[in-house]
């Protein structure tokens, strides 16, 4: 439903409205972006007056279109924006810009302000998650219903965002998978924080997304129907677009129009009043709304609130005629599991030949996916390594929208384009590829965490075990790296039954991401009838193997480590040092236990505690204390066979024993 024909007049009021409020924002708050929010002040308004599907009372509408503030720093754009269209957004919060506990922070952060649909804080972010949410688009077109999840993605773009390279990778994939879907106008202000684009981006723009794939339009930045008939154009086309509008930083600002100053700084005090001046506002006034802007704009509550209801309405009419497709996704959409989708979980019986816990891990995703329609991915070019291939869940490509992603070498697009995953109702997003190359994906990975969306990501060559590829793929730090994002489940087990039990929790896990961190060697399979049963990964860390007689040392240990602190435990039993053996794959699991549990593995005794993992020891102290001691790698690896490589490093049985004995003196 769009509005009638412009008026003129009103629509230049309304985009100076915005321009100055999100002025007197940053200059209120003495810090923040003044210039870009006045420079995309007529974008914004056309988006939210006449294109954007939204509805300003219910913003989590299943059915609305997205847009993403790609460049964050302008977040008085969006803050002003939302106001005026009738979100839960007063004016005292924009008075309120960039203050403890108000809705209105320096970057748009989702969760936090109603209408904001990502966090975007480095650049490049919102770009490649609009990717992710383009594809969600996509996928819940063809399996649940294409006229009602037919919804757009519309981005705000910077100079800065392209520059990034996640930008590029992300837009590589949107053309070669035909995102139609998928919108984005680029501010093509020519100037960045150390003065004009000319001292390090010279390409050209628009030349480059043509080679990607995209449709791409030029217009001035000011002209109201040009941009109009652009938004028109692109929605008519089965290329993703890119619409590069000619726009100038901090436009109408006597002085700092066009120049750096202009971007990262308030105006200050007397060149805001010539701007207002200059678009003819009183100096003296701030945060002013014109009643006939503000009922312009608030036109926006009514138009949403029909087209969610004609929405819903729709809904109900097609899922009387044919149910099938809705159930499921409507359940998923509030967050519940099929019944009984974990029940073909593979159980490996003790004797059965050793398997790498990343091979244990594909056969445990397929064993899920069969029963849980909604959950898709793939790896950045590694699935035949990685085990990441869904059996016969088709891939997804141009023109098609199977279960399996082909990411091809984008780590870093991949876990952007997860998170716009991540953000569409109902699905359950997984991504692999070596634990090294997680590196590449940190960004993401702490967004996600930021915000409490929940992909999995799958992890192997976890350690130096990797072998013959040297010290260039074998990750040393990564793994405590990953344990210092807050809000980040990391998982590593120790066999394939350990493994099963890993995806069960990433899974059931709903509130943040989790990693789950593979070895590519063979690992025996644990008699769990002489052992605990793998179940107790559930609690993060148990008691595998118990003391014999009195305790006297404990041995803790994840991963491929673990069989090493089993094989040290028998070493030392028969010189009668009794000695348990814990499995630790996860540390924040274990932390969430209740104190009397965590003490029931750990106990708060005398006895001396060993910590083995073939990773940076970074962490351990917390477990073993001042009397503890740990068996990690001190620096890289080598290019060897994995048996060497642990052998020459001291990751043996008879190391670990030898250091119980030197700890207990």
């Amino acid at each position: 439903m769009r509005q009638p024909a412009f008026d003129p007049q009103l629509a230049r009021h309304a985009i100076d409205t915005i321009r100055l409020l999100a002025a007197d924002a940053v200059e209120a708050a003495n810090s923040g972006h003044p210039g870009t929010p006045m420079e995309a002040a007529p974008i914004a308004y056309l988006l939210y007056s006449r294109h954007l599907r939204h509805n300003p009372q219910n913003p989590r509408w299943p059915g609305r279109d997205r847009f993403l503030l790609s460049c964050g720093h302008a977040s008085a754009l969006l803050y002003s924006i939302l106001h005026l269209t009738g979100y839960d957004l007063s004016l005292e919060d924009l008075q309120r810009f960039r203050q403890i506990g108000s809705l209105t922070p320096g970057h748009p952060e989702y969760g936090h302000t109603p209408g904001v649909e990502t966090t975007t804080g480095p650049l490049g972010q919102g770009f490649a998650v609009g990717v992710g949410m383009a594809m969600g688009s996509r996928f819940l077109s063809a399996e649940v219903d294409s006229g009602l999840f037919d919804y757009r993605i519309y981005a705000l773009c910077s100079d800065g965002d392209l520059m990034e390279g996640v930008a590029s990778e992300a837009a590589s994939l949107a053309g070669h998978l035909r995102l139609g879907n998928l919108i984005y106008l680029y501010l093509d202000n020519r100037i960045t924080i150390e003065g004009g684009t000319d001292l390090s981006f010279s390409e050209e723009v628009a030349t480059r997304f043509l080679a990607y794939g995209w449709q791409v339009q030029h217009v001035e930045g000011e002209n109201l129907p040009e941009i109009d008939g652009a938004l028109e154009a692109a929605k008519g086309d089965p290329r993703p677009s890119l619409i590069i509008a000619r726009t100038h930083i901090g436009q109408g600002s006597p002085h700092k129009q066009d120049s750096a100053e202009a971007h990262g700084a308030p105006l200050g005090t007397e060149e805001l009043r010539l701007t207002k001046a200059a678009f003819g506002w009183d100096p003296e006034l701030s945060f002013v709304v014109p009643a006939a802007v503000r009922e312009h704009l608030r036109g926006a509550v009514a138009r949403g609130a029909e087209m969610e209801r004609q929405w819903w309405e729709e809904l109900g009419r097609r899922q009387d005629l044919d149910p099938t497709p809705f159930a499921p996704w409507l359940a998923a959409r509030e967050g519940e599991l099929p019944a009984g989708w974990d029940q073909d979980l593979p159980v490996f019986p003790p004797g059965a030949e050793a398997m790498a816990t990343r091979k244990a891990s594909g056969l445990a995703l397929n064993a899920v996916a069969g029963r849980i329609p909604f959950l898709l991915g793939g790896s950045a070019d590694l699935a035949p390594s990685n085990n990441t291939s869904l059996s016969g869940a088709g891939a997804f490509a141009p023109g098609r929208s199977g279960r399996n992603i082909h990411f091809g070498v984008r780590e870093h697009a991949m876990g952007a384009i997860l998170n716009g995953l991540a953000h569409t109702d109902g699905l359950i997003p997984f991504g692999g590829t070596f634990l090294i190359f997680s590196d590449y994906m940190r960004p993401p990975i702490r967004l996600a965490a930021m915000m409490g969306l929940a992909p999995i990501y799958v992890f192997t060559h976890d350690s130096i075990g990797l072998g013959e590829d040297g010290p260039t793929h074998q990750p040393v730090e990564q793994l405590t790296a990953l344990r210092a994002i807050p809000g980040l489940t990391v998982i590593r087990p120790a066999d394939a039954n350990e493994t099963a039990e890993a995806w069960r929790a990433a899974i059931s896990n709903r509130r943040g991401p989790t990693a789950l961190i593979l070895s590519r060697q063979n690992l025996p399979l644990l008699d769990r009838g002489i052992f605990a049963p793998a179940s107790g990964l559930r609690r993060g860390g148990y008691v595998l193997a118990a003391e014999e007689g009195a305790l006297q040392g404990i041995v803790i240990a994840s991963g491929s480590e673990v069989q090493l602190a089993l094989a040290a435990r028998e070493l030392l039993q028969k010189e009668g040092i009794g000695v348990r053996v814990v499995s630790l794959p996860s540390w924040e699991i274990f932390e969430a236990q209740d104190r009397p549990y965590r003490e029931s593995v750990l106990p708060p005794s005398c006895a001396p505690r060993l910590a083995v993992e073939a990773a940076s020891p970074l962490g351990w102290d917390r477990y073993v204390g001042d009397r503890g001691a740990v068996i990690a790698m001190a620096g890289y690896g080598a290019s060897a066979p994995a048996s060497a490589l642990f052998e020459h490093f001291g990751f043996t049985a008879a190391a670990v024993a030898e250091k119980v004995r030197s700890l207990l003196g």
